[in-house]
């Protein structure tokens, strides 16, 4: 099945003048900063937030100029986070390409990502919608929270599911509910269907870690990370904290402190992945976000229009199924 397209085809449109606004943004005539942002911008991706924005207001209203400065606000934030994200974490990949970082430098990323952050703040504040702004200005202090919480949690000897849930709404989830919300905002929902919208876009954004979480368990050239990334940098998600909390081996716990120690090596990662397969780890995963899902369907059947059920029900497909 062809999911992107059958999730594109009502906002077909408005993503191509979305995708126009967005690589507008990302231009500069100076040298070395145009050549950084070209670099970024020929990532490209699935779209997958702006999707929801779109989708959103349309399912509301219309989309309108507001929408689509909201949009790429939203975007470009959430591209200067992950451009800040990769000098942290010393990531010398973003989806199967160079980092920023590693094709320059750390100090040309951090001023990079510091651009796009300001530029990002420039397109929202075309909007002139006071709480759309402020759901972006909260979007991006909740981000950072949520990457600080991810670090000083490495510290903690639990291996807590409760936290997990918690950094992964701050980190992930955050995005996609005030992609619903600014959807929302920008066509002039009701407040009962903004609030809707924020809960909708808070499980996919669940469903959406979750499944690149699963992922660290599998290794595809696709993905663009290798198998036990998130080992080797410390952290444990939802597939092994579930294994190591169900099965009573004092060596697997040993293991998964020397992750959180960053003492891990390769051999010893690849040991804790075959165990967390193998106690039921990534069927549990897989569980949280079928469940997650079934919430999520309540508001495609109670808010969203006839016309663009089929558009939200394939995208909440893709969430929980897609490959990479």
């Amino acid at each position: 099945m062809d999911y992107l397209s059958l999730i594109k085809a009502p906002i077909e449109q408005d993503l191509n003048d979305f995708i126009a606004l967005f690589n507008e943004s990302l231009t500069h005539s100076d040298g070395l900063l145009g050549s950084a942002l070209t670099h970024i911008r020929q990532r490209g991706g699935k779209r997958m937030r702006p999707m929801l924005i779109l989708l959103t207001a349309k399912n509301f209203g219309c989309v309108s100029d507001v929408t689509q400065n909201a949009a790429v606000g939203l975007e470009l934030l959430h591209t200067a986070s992950l451009v800040h994200d990769d000098v942290v974490d010393e990531s010398k990949e973003r989806r199967g390409q160079a980092s920023v970082n590693a094709s320059y430098d750390n100090k040309v990323a951090v001023l990079v990502g510091d651009y796009i952050l300001s530029t990002a703040l420039l397109r929202v504040s075309l909007t002139d919608n006071q709480r759309i702004i402020q759901i972006l200005a909260e979007l991006g202090r909740t981000l950072a929270a949520g990457e600080i919480l991810q670090l000083s949690n490495i510290q903690n000897q639990e291996f807590s599911e409760e936290v997990y849930y918690q950094i992964i709404n701050n980190k992930t989830a955050a995005l996609f509910e005030a992609c619903s919300v600014i959807g929302a905002l920008s066509a002039g929902a009701s407040e009962e269907a903004v609030k809707a919208a924020a809960k909708f876009g808070q499980n996919i954004g669940m469903i959406f870690q979750i499944r690149d979480d699963i992922f660290d368990y599998y290794d595809s050239k696709e993905i663009g990370k290798p198998t036990g990334n998130d080992m080797s940098e410390g952290k444990l998600t939802l597939p092994v904290i579930y294994a190591l909390n169900n099965t009573p081996y004092e060596s697997m716990q040993t293991l998964a402190r020397k992750v959180k120690a960053g003492t891990v090596n390769p051999d010893e990662i690849a040991v804790l992945v075959e165990f967390t397969k193998e106690n039921g780890g990534i069927e549990y995963a897989e569980r949280r976000m079928e469940e997650i899902g079934l919430e999520a369907l309540k508001f495609i059947d109670e808010y969203v229009k006839p016309d663009l059920k089929e558009s939200f029900k394939t995208y909440l497909d893709y969430v929980i199924q897609r490959n990479k």
